[in-house]
């Protein structure tokens, strides 16, 4: 088997931090507004995060199961193979490889960069470098393309590399998560806003002027269903922990165990964000945050006009992380597929340090084709991607306008 060849480096620790850093986005900071709109009250908010969280927790255990049954590289791309037939695997690899993947890591890298641009406006998309009059490269392309090359280096030196980056970034992106609810609920916790947030209950309507109304019918059903659009993206890209299955010791346990483990993780710290926001934030002012930022609204009143950059580096600590989990997972389905014959043969080799070293630079090239495409600049302002979660804005005017309210007077 080809597995074999891998050098199963990575422990439960590892691989629970690469199930923590795929998952934990920026969603968290932006969908309770959209959710709290649907619900209207504290009480479903809350609710609409456990119940998401029961759903991942449930998927990740069967996946779990899966991964016993086929410890080897490749995850879904396998599982799909084996369940249904060689076509549907080789369309998913494919649209993995082409769009799946290198986009998400793309646009990531294209997020870190307009996320530095905040505290290094040099950086920004402003600052066009080459002109060519069919294609613009600004610096903020430049410096998202320099994060994949250097984070696809990293990886391609061995697992142990990747997993020490994975490992530093998700523990630190954990601490800053958990750092942000503790200093919410000592700096800014109001027992008024509380009181008022929790005294609607589990009252279920849409939340408009500060009212609650009430849905008629089955329209609260439809009501929830909407409302865990958003969570589900958020509590995404567990199931990148499978690709390297082979690269993982005793896989049978610790993937799934992983799986268990990561998932809980992301779902406790979720819960406790959301209340963070209730015992901060009026649902009014959760609901009609400027461009649904409830994370930024919130930085703001804790931290004072120092909340953007908080949130700034809170940003890129995350998008750093899930970058480097997407460009480690990703490659060992190239990988696998070439070894089954349904992708480049070339491909189908480990490098010196038994990683698969041709995949992981053909997936940095490509995706960093698509930095400079320019479709992210296009794109509407809210845009998710599988397996980052990712949302970011065409510009940096909101961080502005709410700095200016906070009375810092800093440019951005």
């Amino acid at each position: 088997m080809a597995e074999e060849k891998f050098k199963q480096s990575l422990g439960l620790l590892d691989a629970t931090m690469i199930v923590v850093g795929s998952m934990i986005g920026s969603g968290i900071f932006i969908v309770s507004a959209d959710i709290t709109r649907n619900v209207g009250s504290a009480g479903w908010l809350v609710l609409i995060w456990v119940l998401t969280g029961v759903l991942t927790l449930t998927a990740a255990l069967s996946y779990g199961e899966l991964s016993g049954m086929f410890p080897k590289a490749g995850g879904q791309y396998v599982y799909l193979k084996e369940a249904f037939n060689p076509l549907t695997g080789f369309l998913f690899g494919w649209s993995f490889f082409a769009v799946i993947q290198a986009g998400s890591i793309a646009a990531v890298g294209v997020a870190f960069s307009k996320f530095a641009a905040y505290i290094f406006p040099g950086v920004g998309e402003q600052h066009v470098l080459v002109d060519l009059g069919f294609l613009k490269v600004s610096a903020a392309q430049v410096m998202s393309i320099l994060l994949i090359v250097g984070l696809t280096y990293i990886n391609t030196l061995g697992v142990k590399e990747g997993k020490l980056i994975q490992t530093v970034f998700t523990m630190t992106k954990i601490v800053a998560l958990a750092g942000l609810v503790i200093f919410g609920f000592i700096f800014a916790a109001s027992k008024g806003v509380a009181h008022a947030n929790w005294s609607s209950g589990l009252k279920l309507g849409k939340l408009e002027g500060g009212s609650i109304v009430p849905y008629v019918g089955m329209a609260g059903f439809g009501a929830i269903a909407a409302s865990m659009v958003g969570s589900l993206f958020s509590s995404d890209s567990w199931n990148n922990v499978t690709f390297i299955a082979g690269e993982i010791r005793k896989p049978q346990r610790n993937i799934g165990l992983s799986l268990f483990l990561g998932t809980l993780i992301v779902t406790a710290i979720y819960v406790a964000t959301n209340l963070m926001y209730i015992y901060v934030l009026p649902m009014d002012a959760i609901a009609n945050a400027e461009n649904d930022r409830v994370g930024v609204t919130a930085s703001l009143k804790i931290f004072g006009g120092s909340g953007t950059l908080v949130m700034a580096i809170l940003l890129m600590i995350s998008t750093f992380g899930c970058d480097n989990g997407l460009i480690l997972s990703g490659a060992r389905v190239y990988y696998t597929m070439a070894k089954d014959g349904v992708f480049f043969r070339q491909v189908g080799v480990l490098n010196k340090n038994a990683v698969p070293g041709r995949a992981l630079w053909m997936q940095c090239i490509w995706a960093s084709v698509l930095c400079l495409s320019g479709k992210y600049n296009e794109a509407a302002a809210v845009c998710y991607f599988r397996g980052a979660d990712l949302l970011y804005s065409d510009d940096h005017r909101y961080i502005q306008a709410e700095e200016e309210e906070a009375g810092s007077g800093a440019a951005v």
